[in-house]
């Protein structure tokens, strides 16, 4: 009995150590970012349960997915923007500023584009249809959803290589525009809103799929939150108003 409730003590300490050992590594980053020039990038919880997705994408996709690629852009970017902190204050002495920069430019843009995608999906019960003003500008610039779905798909599977398909809201005239951006960040146009976003990487899909992208892309149609479609194209209308 002695022993058991020796263990369950030496448990209880091991347990109390952990989470002060915690609070002083918070404590520590707290400090580092209050002495910092340039904000650590933070990657937010997903919006539902890594099962929530299935049987469209799997829970052991979606774990490596987020908790593997997803965290590690975020953990490289950090310490890329440490890096050129350093160029800033003058504290390094041997760098290659056009490879930390571009380097910062792929990974930051593989958080943005992931959080994006995230919340464009939903679990059943929240998915819906598009109803409000991407319902009507489909229906006015597409004619049909069909047709959208159908120039929506053969542009996913026409993409070379690995990237993302999107949807895009152009402020300038209105336009909703499909287009695909080629890795992390070629081909991308300014001042054009994401509002629906499709990860054609094959750690997307390919524990899943194998090489059947077009099932992947079939399949991801079925997951998408309406809801966060409509909200960021009324944002980008918004922000073509200012």
């Amino acid at each position: 009995m002695l022993a058991i409730f020796l263990l369950a003590v030496n448990k209880i300490l091991k347990r109390i150590l952990d989470i002060a050992s915690d609070l002083v590594a918070g404590e520590s980053m707290v400090e580092e970012q209050n002495n910092s020039l340039f904000k650590k990038y933070e990657i937010k919880p997903l919006p539902y349960r890594l099962d929530a997705l299935e049987p469209y994408i799997s829970k052991d996709i979606l774990d490596v997915h987020y908790n593997g690629h997803h965290k590690g852009y975020v953990n490289t970017v950090n310490k890329l923007v440490d890096r050129f902190e350093s160029v800033v204050k003058g504290d390094a002495t041997s760098y290659d500023i056009q490879g930390i920069v571009r380097g910062i430019v792929f990974n930051l843009n593989g958080h943005k584009l992931h959080s994006l995608y995230w919340n464009n999906m939903a679990e059943e019960g929240k998915r819906g249809k598009p109803g409000g003003m991407i319902a009507d500008l489909i229906e006015k610039q597409y004619k049909s959803l069909d047709r959208f779905k159908q120039v929506l798909f053969e542009t996913a599977n026409s993409l070379p290589g690995t990237g993302w398909t999107t949807l895009n809201y152009d402020v300038e005239n209105g336009n909703l525009q499909i287009m695909t951006y080629e890795n992390h960040f070629m081909n991308q146009i300014a001042e054009l809103p994401i509002v629906l976003i499709l990860d054609e990487f094959e750690h997307a899909y390919y524990l899943q799929y194998k090489n059947k992208r077009a099932d992947y892309v079939d399949a991801w149609w079925n997951l998408i939150n309406w809801d966060d479609v409509e909200n960021r194209l009324q944002n980008a209308i918004n922000r073509s108003k200012l």
